[in-house]
């Protein structure tokens, strides 16, 4: 309740004085209080500074990304029946907000966030992120938005980067917001959330591994600490019917021996872990029984850190449980869906008793007119 009135008195600032709190509180938190927006001289500055290999790279991993997710767009459908067109129609989203963390800067979440965004058609995109302490942003998170053809990045973060894209203020409202951030910026979305969309709220990392006795114990372990890395926050698994590696020394691991990988795959949906790691034996066997996971690595050669930076899947993922309802963040999160019906006089006329009947049974007498209205 004290971080949920906090952050409210924040936004209602925001929101009824404007600019001027954002950058009261871009001062307070970040100590910045110069242009929020990126000037194109900055751009090029940052470009510069970016080692002609290190961008041969970045192109490389956005267009392993970009291609794994040019797959998931969807197309508007019909069905024609009796004369009549029925359908669902895909609309992209005019303008989201990307929130990126700025003083731990995530680059990588540009392109993954970038990525989608592009293919599904978004018109306009605009980066929310926190000045570094020379006032500048991280010179990646520029080159990655003017390779993406984003011009639009500010230099906010925090509470009133979530309140200045939602309310409009120092730049247009968005339609949405996406990207991770830490319990204030989280509690911000969940309060904008009705004013502009969300994608989702992500709490600390999540590492499940599933190994056995033929599982690489080295392997396992160096996978376990790299989401630990995260933070004292992040959570680790082992469930295994194998023995425990000795060289596990992490006591932040939480290890489950079990009796059957019945029971390992039990224990799994259950937690629904954000990553989960197959390193037992037949993986592909394991992972049909799996329902509830952000996202599911298979093999000695998927290990997490390969999907948060290069494999091309989406590192968007959801946390502490919420894979039980929740998704990866897609293309389809971009876009609106709209139904649609262009309807036939045959059509209507043959089967209108059963609306007449309906609104019989829910008591609807003006809907029931409705429909007896036409000839």
């Amino acid at each position: 309740m004290e971080i949920e009135n906090y952050v409210r008195n924040i936004l209602e600032d925001i929101k009824n004085h404007g600019i001027e709190a954002v950058m009261e509180y871009s001062m307070k938190f970040d100590g910045y209080n110069g242009d929020i927006r990126v000037s194109e001289e900055e751009f090029i500055e940052a470009v510069k500074t970016i080692p002609d290999d290190e961008k041969d790279i970045i192109k490389r991993v956005y267009k392993r990304i970009f291609d794994n997710h040019e797959m998931q767009l969807n197309r508007d459908r019909m069905r024609f029946f009796n004369g009549s067109i029925y359908g669902i129609r895909y609309i992209p989203m005019e303008r989201i907000g990307m929130y990126i963390p700025g003083k731990k800067p995530l680059p990588s979440t540009v392109m993954m966030i970038g990525a989608p965004a592009k293919i599904a058609g978004v018109r306009d995109i605009v980066i929310t992120t926190a000045p570094g302490d020379d006032g500048k942003v991280n010179p990646y998170t520029l080159y990655i938005a003017s390779m993406l053809g984003i011009k639009e990045v500010y230099k906010i973060g925090g509470i009133q980067a979530i309140g200045a894209m939602a309310f409009g203020t120092g730049m247009k409202k968005v339609d949405k917001i996406f990207g991770p951030g830490n319990q204030y910026v989280n509690e911000a979305k969940r309060q904008v959330f009705g004013i502009t969309g969300i994608d989702g709220l992500y709490g600390p990392s999540e590492i499940m591994v599933i190994s056995d006795e033929g599982s690489n114990n080295e392997y396992i372990t160096a996978d376990l600490d790299s989401q630990l890395e995260h933070g004292l926050s992040s959570r680790a698994w082992l469930l295994t019917t194998g023995k425990i590696p000795e060289n596990l020394s992490n006591s932040r691991v939480n290890i489950m021996v079990c009796k059957s990988m019945e029971e390992i795959i039990s224990k799994a949906n259950e937690i629904a872990p954000e990553h989960l790691e197959i390193l037992a034996s037949s993986p592909m066997e394991i992972f049909n029984r799996i329902k509830n996971a952000g996202a599911v690595y298979m093999g000695e050669y998927a290990p997490v850190p390969a999907g948060d930076y290069f494999l091309g899947v989406n590192h968007l993922l959801p946390t502490g449980g919420t894979a039980r309802f929740s998704s990866v963040l897609t293309v389809d999160d971009f876009m609106k869906k709209t139904s649609f019906a262009n309807v036939s006089r045959s059509d209507f006329t043959g089967d209108r008793d059963l609306g007449i009947a309906m609104a019989e049974i829910e008591n609807m007498p003006l809907h029931r007119k409705s429909m007896e209205v036409r000839s």
